[in-house]
């Protein structure tokens, strides 16, 4: 089955996301569905959006799901064969997606793939030892990741796996940071294909997704997460003792830093208490609770 604009719905996960989106969507082909899950639970950001937009519609989660969950929750609202993951913080260009469709046609199978990132020295994916796209730049070639602020994933085809029939394609446990990887890491061992499209180009903004003046909570939590989510991650995948080692140095540096900043640097303190934290919650056991304390 091949990709169209009529099969294909856009899912994008906001939070406090307003100074970006629009720009997001306006980038993306006016004849494609769009389904945004706001994890601000923003009734009048739903308003809005859905009043200006005649192919968007937004869903409003009751609390901070994350980004994982959040996708999952888009992703069962659609009833097209394929869900493109997008972050607000992307901007498409002319022509991304007509050039997926085309290039999806030329791929026998395929689970995952990706556009590429504008700026070539941040590529949005990793290859495996064996991958070679040397003479091949302007083809589809195979990575063994994708980053997850633009991913499309073929949901027919994932359907037909055991670890995908519940539709759970993001590990939910993930609030965020590395939920793609883990995504891309199942179905490679599923020994499935993701590609990525040489010529459909997109521009990420990075970390631009939340309303600047909630920066520094988000910093907050952005240090808490990555390393629990990297803890978590690699427990999964590699066993506890593989986790504990690969993330101590981490550890130890975050603990030498908050006795560093203790008196000189208030703000910097709490950035690297939240990596030792996120650290010791992952190490005990912990879900993934930490949400930025930002009043909604």
């Amino acid at each position: 089955m091949s990709i169209s604009r009529q099969n294909l719905t856009v899912i994008i996960v906001s939070f406090m996301s307003e100074n970006v989106i629009h720009d997001c969507i306006s980038s993306i082909p006016k004849d494609i569905k769009i389904v945004v899950v706001d994890n601000s639970n923003n009734k009048s950001f739903k308003n809005e959006i859905e009043k200006k937009y005649n192919n968007v519609r937004c869903i409003l989660s009751e609390n901070n799901i994350g980004m994982g969950a959040g996708n999952n929750y888009g992703l069962s609202e659609i009833d097209t064969d394929f869900g493109f993951i997008l972050n607000p913080d992307v901007l498409l260009k002319d022509e991304t997606i007509d050039e997926i469709i085309r290039a999806s046609k030329k791929i026998d199978t395929f689970s995952i793939i990706s556009p590429i990132m504008e700026n070539e020295n941040y590529p949005n994916y990793k290859l495996s030892e064996e991958d070679d796209f040397t003479n091949k730049k302007d083809e589809p070639f195979k990575v063994k990741s994708v980053d997850g602020f633009a991913m499309l994933l073929n949901l027919s085809r994932l359907n037909k796996l055991e670890n995908f029939r519940n539709k759970k394609y993001f590990d939910e446990n993930i609030f965020l940071y590395l939920e793609n990887d883990d995504l891309c890491k199942r179905v490679i061992e599923n020994n499935e294909n993701i590609y990525i499209i040489p010529k459909s180009k997109i521009k990420h903004l990075g970390a631009k997704a939340v309303d600047k003046k909630y920066e520094y909570q988000i910093e907050l939590s952005r240090n808490w997460h990555w390393v629990w989510s990297k803890f978590y991650y690699n427990k999964k995948h590699f066993g506890f003792s593989f986790a504990l080692l690969n993330g101590l140095p981490v550890f130890l540096s975050a603990i030498a830093k908050v006795l560093f900043y203790f008196f000189i640097n208030k703000k910097k303190k709490q950035i690297y208490l939240q990596r030792c934290r996120g650290y010791l919650n992952a190490l005990f056991g912990k879900k993934s609770f930490y949400r930025p304390k930002i009043n909604i």
